[in-house]
């Protein structure tokens, strides 16, 4: 059996309904409207790369000192979001296949751009069926670099070649087929259509198609 790395977002659990949030208030704040559209743009990319989108957008230009205030004011709204988060949270099928993983000894990554992922993980109570946790706090160059997977690789002691990626995003995706492993789109949406394989749920990923791979 190969090795599975996770993506966060989108995948284990919805928090993007919470980044668009924040990040929407953030944009109010520099009179810029994000749209849905361009918040799909942002999953899977770095606090701060989201915040020069954003002010990119909105082609507005703020000081160093006024941007880090940005930051953690939107980290703060995130936080106080995913505090309220619980188990029926995780999206249909996630814990299914973290107990596949288990039971047949196959190691299992994180690999999120997110820094609040061990937080997010331990809310969900699930921490225990990962091997390896790469996160934002682990990273220096978020996806499409393929730096977080490579490192969830190492971590697990496998080849990239031997690891399934499952992401929901476009830069995710892109970031691990630069590393050079297999992907699995989540979501169904037309950004991850260039995944080696698609599903619209993991509740549809069968062991069968899994010891395929």
């Amino acid at each position: 059996m190969k090795a599975f790395i996770f993506d966060l977002d989108g995948v284990i659990v919805d928090t993007a309904k919470y980044h668009f949030i924040a990040w929407k208030r953030i944009g109010e704040k520099v009179g810029f409207q994000l749209s849905h559209e361009q918040n799909e743009s942002l999953k899977g990319v770095s606090r701060v790369e989201s915040l020069e989108r954003i002010l990119g957008w909105a082609e507005v230009e703020i000081s160093s000192t006024e941007k880090e205030a940005l930051l953690i004011e939107k980290n703060e709204d995130y936080l106080q979001q995913i505090d309220a988060m619980g188990r029926e949270e995780i999206l249909p099928g996630v814990i299914e296949l973290l107990q596949f993983a288990q039971e047949n000894n196959i190691p299992v990554a994180l690999g999120s751009a997110s820094k609040n992922a061990t937080r997010i993980l331990e809310k969900l109570n699930i921490t225990s069926y990962f091997n390896a946790i790469v996160d934002g706090n682990h990273v220096t160059i978020s996806k499409p670099d393929p730096e977080v997977f490579l490192k969830g690789a190492a971590l697990l002691n496998q080849a990239p070649k031997d690891c399934i990626v499952f992401e929901d995003a476009a830069a995710g995706i892109a970031a691990a087929k630069a590393a050079g492993m297999t992907t699995i789109g989540m979501g169904g949406a037309d950004e991850v259509k260039t995944a080696d394989h698609c599903f619209d749920t993991m509740a549809l990923i069968k062991p069968e198609f899994i010891r395929s791979l």
